[in-house]
């Protein structure tokens, strides 16, 4: 039986918040599209995430879709719902907390948008990136949809009339909480594990929102714990499929570059011009592409332009290609071209950075359910899918995540994997 529903606005969020309670041994699915039926799916499924696809829609577009996914859940007598925002804000956050507190017909909801394990802090209601309001990091920069505002208060107000309440850091049993959006402070985990326990002995955790931080602390609470999953043994070859331009995750793939691994910089027309992956050069690119991998152990497909290069503006311009189509074409290419390396027989752990990019692929090879396993590292989630009767594994990452040395680290620990594989088999 579904206990929680977890409703995202991108992919990657999904899963990194769906992983939080694949880990602890709750049965758990990641979907896209429709809300399926909950009362007919498996017994087995306790937690069921929804990639609602809302992060670049218009607010009231975003809401419906929102509003409709709470109460479907709600009338198959699904008892909790987790909305999962984005750990830096972005999106339609005012929209979609008043979708879940409207169609959810709580009196309160309860929001803790902090992660800590991954730099992400509130205090007196104000979002920080590694001590940086959050407005002004790296995503108040965001070409798609740029964080205006540190306040989270300001933030949620912009899209909704819904009365909200700053919560800070701590709560009390006996303490009167009142209607409507509480908003707290988080700047560690030991503050977040206080306040989740407070409000499960309320009987208040039916309602919450919140990024992979705060789900990290709910499944025990929840009572959404079992046999926690074995890390499989994966391939050491790793194909890196990059669609972000987060210049966290282009950092990351500079610091590979410069230690030796080959990186493909797609040009503007593979990118933007839908006819090149159908074309002859493509198909005979993408088989030089799975002959190197497979003859160097790791590959990077990377979607952005060499420092200070103009192709891609130029070409955007002259073809008239709006923010929205570009983002669009290059996860489009992106999920052509690894598929057609999986057709061509490439064997490889895939890593896929953005959740447009990672939602393109999934949609080329006509796969709509995923099985979240675990967190190979902080941030990158490890999930399972079956393509053409294959097995395969992915690693996904939202492209703020992660040290400028994870893909050599990544890299490093397939290969001790693979080693140890090997070693405990000769015994």
């Amino acid at each position: 039986m579904v206990k929680l529903l977890i409703i995202a606005d991108d992919f990657t969020g999904a899963l990194d918040t769906g992983v939080q309670f694949a880990a602890a041994g709750a049965g758990t699915r990641v979907l896209t599209g429709e809300l399926p039926d909950c009362s007919r799916l498996s017994g087995e499924i306790e937690v069921l995430v929804l990639n609602a696809e809302t992060r670049h829609l218009s607010g009231g577009e975003a809401y419906a879709i929102v509003y409709r996914a709470v109460r479907r859940a709600k009338e198959a007598g699904v008892p909790c719902i987790y909305k999962k925002t984005d750990s830096a804000l972005r999106g339609n956050i005012g929209a979609e907390l008043a979708a879940v507190y409207d169609a959810g017909g709580e009196k309160r909801l309860h929001f803790l948008p902090a992660f800590p394990q991954m730099g992400r802090t509130t205090r007196n209601a104000v979002h920080y990136i590694d001590g940086i309001p959050v407005n002004e990091s790296v995503f108040g920069k965001d070409p798609f949809e740029p964080v205006k505002h540190a306040s989270v208060l300001e933030i949620i107000a912009e899209q909704t009339a819904i009365v909200q309440h700053p919560m800070g850091a701590s709560l009390m049993n006996d303490e009167a909480l009142p209607e409507g959006i509480l908003v707290y402070d988080s700047e560690n985990v030991h503050q977040m594990r206080n306040i989740a326990k407070c409000l499960q002995e309320r009987n208040e955790l039916i309602c919450c929102a919140g990024c992979a931080g705060f789900a990290s602390v709910l499944a025990g609470l929840l009572g959404l714990c079992g046999t926690q999953p074995k890390l499989p043994v994966l391939t050491p070859r790793l194909l890196v499929a990059c669609g972000s331009v987060n210049p966290i995750t282009v950092a990351q793939l500079d610091e590979a570059e410069a230690k030796g691994v080959t990186r493909i910089r797609l040009t503007a027309e593979q990118k933007l011009d839908p006819a090149w992956y159908r074309s002859a050069e493509a198909k005979m690119l993408i088989s030089e592409w799975h002959q190197g991998c497979e003859r160097e152990g790791i590959l990077i497909l990377d979607s952005n332009d060499p420092p200070e290069s103009l192709e891609t503006r130029d070409y955007v311009f002259e073809h008239n290609i709006t923010l929205k189509e570009l983002r669009l074409a290059i996860s489009r290419t992106i999920g052509h071209i690894v598929k057609d390396l999986l057709d061509d027989g490439l064997n490889a752990t895939m890593m896929i950075t953005g959740g447009d990019t990672l939602l393109g692929f999934m949609q080329y090879i006509g796969v709509t359910e995923l099985e979240p396993i675990c967190e190979i590292e902080q941030g990158a989630v490890l999930f399972a899918f079956r393509y053409k009767e294959c097995s395969y594994h992915v690693i996904s990452k939202s492209g703020g995540f992660g040290k400028t040395s994870f893909l050599k680290d990544l890299h490093q620990k397939l290969l001790i994997m693979q080693e140890e594989k090997i070693n405990a088999e000769a015994i």
